[in-house]
């Protein structure tokens, strides 16, 4: 896994970019909205938001349990913590206390009951009216954006690992490997 592409472009969005896409998901429809601003603050993959159900949303705590669905098993969560913004967003739009109040407490009640590419299309458009062209305008983009933004704010290594679900640091320790604005802003503290 690398930040760039093989002719050297970026796959992560900057925090720019990411603020630029937010702003332009406050004009989508609602659950496009909810489905965007998960992924830009939990840096989750968009198949394990679109597999977030009702009962894995923990607003007392302030998290999102996610299920890592890229492991050999299933049943393996981890919890993100994320903004009250998006926790108040996912309750005004997905109504979580009235269901999580309700018998089985949300269990199994998907948020967003759309298919990958339904997501993946819902994304790119806010990707495209947010003015955001290329490698990094995707969801992934936005998970390697989340990985960037976590290491240069100084977020330890081994939490940014449990909040993305990698199995090895390895694998996380690309993030710390940012250029551009983010490079700028770690050289920043030296001088």
């Amino acid at each position: 896994m690398a930040l760039h592409t093989a002719d050297g472009g970026r796959k992560y969005l900057t925090t720019g970019e990411r603020d630029a896409f937010l702003r332009a998901a406050e004009a989508a429809d609602r659950a496009v909205r909810t489905l965007c601003m998960t992924l830009a603050y939990a840096g989750c993959r968009l198949s394990e938001a679109l597999a977030l159900t009702v009962d894995r949303i923990d607003l007392a705590a302030g998290v999102l349990v996610l299920e890592s669905l890229k492991k050999r098993r299933t049943g393996i969560y981890r919890a993100v913590p994320v903004p009250p913004v998006l926790l108040e967003a996912l309750d005004l739009v997905h109504g979580i206390r009235e269901l999580q109040g309700r018998r089985g407490k949300g269990r199994g009640i998907r948020l967003w009951p759309w298919s990958r590419m339904t997501g993946w299309r819902a994304v790119h458009a806010v990707m495209a009216d947010a003015g955001l062209d290329g490698p990094h305008a995707s969801p992934k983009g936005l998970r390697h954006g989340f990985g960037v933004a976590a290491v240069s704010a100084g977020i330890p290594l081994n939490l940014v690992q449990k909040w993305l679900g990698h199995a090895q640091l390895t694998t996380t320790a690309i993030y710390a490997d940012a250029v551009g604005e983010e490079e700028q802003s770690i050289a920043a503290r030296m001088w």
